[in-house]
């Protein structure tokens, strides 16, 4: 089995802080806030705006390279609403976007109903509503028998240098 980058970002359960010695205390307590601070850092982070990109926390690529250069990419995350088929403008600097993640999805309604949106294709779907994503649009497609869009969501998520 390879080496495991990271096993798991939980902090431990108990510490045992000096109380005789300020400068052992002191050392204790700074070990601690870095155990925190590094496990809370490696843990993805629970935003999903609507109106500007959130960082995800979650790094992708971590020590590889591309071309010589060194790689670690976040990945960041945007709300996007719609209410029909057609483009959605995303206003994303795709110069900066190394990648799509194959973390984008959304849902939809026909007023009744809930359904899935897939990141699936530049094609439309018999009975489904998909998504793909040109350097300006998200383009949602919907295909012969699929139900009529009263709202809906898509969760895009880039990869890039931030």
């Amino acid at each position: 089995m390879t080496s495991v980058v990271q096993q798991s970002p939980f902090l431990r359960v108990q510490r045992n802080f000096p109380t005789d010695n300020s400068q052992a205390l002191s050392i204790e307590v700074d070990r601690a806030y870095c155990d925190t601070a590094a496990k809370v850092n490696a843990r993805t982070i629970g935003l999903f705006p609507v109106n500007r990109p959130a960082i995800t926390g979650d790094k992708w690529f971590i020590n590889s390279t591309a071309n010589g250069v060194a790689q670690n990419l976040q990945s960041l995350r945007q709300i996007y609403t719609f209410t029909a088929t057609g483009n959605i403008p995303h206003g994303l600097n795709w110069t900066s976007v190394s990648q799509i993640s194959p973390h984008s999805y959304g849902s939809f309604t026909d007023g009744t109903n809930w359904y899935g949106v897939l990141y699936a294709s530049s094609t439309a779907i018999a009975g489904q509503v998909s998504f793909y994503v040109t350097p300006t649009n998200i383009v949602v497609l919907g295909g012969a028998g699929a139900p009529t869009i009263t709202s809906g969501t898509i969760l895009l998520e880039w990869l890039s240098q931030v």
